[in-house]
């Protein structure tokens, strides 16, 4: 399988990595970069081929369209005479399939992605929907090159994916600032930042662990944790008292309906 990518940032070469962990020949995958210093680094580090022209790009099996969604109105106008049976896997955020497939005259190969952060590590999670123009073949192509980034779920319709945006795209976000949190509470209460750090750390990530490998749910682990009259049960009851659950939903909406606008703009 031949695989071209358009654009060289930290998702391509995210994803790039994870295909050369799981054995994959890199060196029939060819990344289309502009920045000179990024195309040497990629050739260098990574084992792929580099252009910054889409001369060969008619011989190939699959194009990733990792560039910024602001550009991806123009470099679908690039690929409109180029476009024949070759897959399409779009992961710029916002940018819907109708629109690439307009910008690309009508064409209907395409599946749209949206992988998260955590990828970097091969860590992610990565939401696929198919326009109705991908085979089941082309499916798992788009599947397997997501794979080797972290787990993968197909949408029952594009539609959701302002809501995946929303939670796996914006959440790692959302995590972050809660572990900035309890690194603050942590060095209110007297701890040092150090101490600060290495405990809002590893308590998340252990718990997350935890969370990911236990066959209890989530409202079970938490109740095993939280004692009758003891110290978790007053943390929650504090969480509880301040709407902590709506103030997540609350962010999520937020994220969602910003995700729908952006669509809206970009699709103009």
């Amino acid at each position: 399988m031949k695989i071209h990518f358009i654009g060289g940032g930290n998702m391509a070469r995210a994803i790039i990595t994870g295909l050369k962990q799981n054995n994959f020949n890199t060196s029939t995958i060819t990344v289309l970069e502009l920045d000179i210093q990024k195309r040497r680094a990629l050739a260098a580090e990574l084992n792929v081929q580099v252009t910054d022209t889409y001369a060969e790009f008619s011989n190939t099996d699959v194009i990733v369209l990792a560039v910024k969604p602001q550009q991806l109105k123009a470099v679908c106008t690039e690929l409109k005479p180029i476009v024949k049976s070759q897959l399409l896997i779009s992961i710029a955020a916002g940018v819907r399939i109708a629109d690439i497939a307009r910008w690309l005259g009508d064409y209907r190969a395409i599946v749209r992605v949206m992988p998260n952060t955590p990828a970097q590590i091969q860590a992610g999670i990565s939401a696929l929907s198919a326009g109705d123009g991908v085979s089941q073949a082309q499916r798992i192509q788009a599947e397997s090159i997501l794979a080797a980034v972290g787990k993968t779920l197909w949408l029952e319709s594009e539609a959701q994916m302002d809501a995946v945006t929303a939670i796996s795209g914006s959440g790692p976000a959302y995590v972050f600032y809660f572990i900035e949190a309890l690194q603050d509470a942590a060095m209110q209460l007297g701890l040092n930042a150090n101490t600060a750090n290495l405990l809002a750390l590893h308590t998340v990530a252990g718990a997350s662990l935890l969370a990911t490998q236990s066959r209890d749910d989530i409202k079970t682990l938490r109740a095993q944790v939280t004692s009758k009259g003891g110290t978790t049960e007053q943390g929650v009851l504090a969480l509880e008292s301040a709407n902590f659950k709506d103030i997540i939903f609350r962010a999520a909406k937020a994220a969602e309906e910003k995700s729908a606008l952006l669509g809206d703009q970009l699709a103009q």
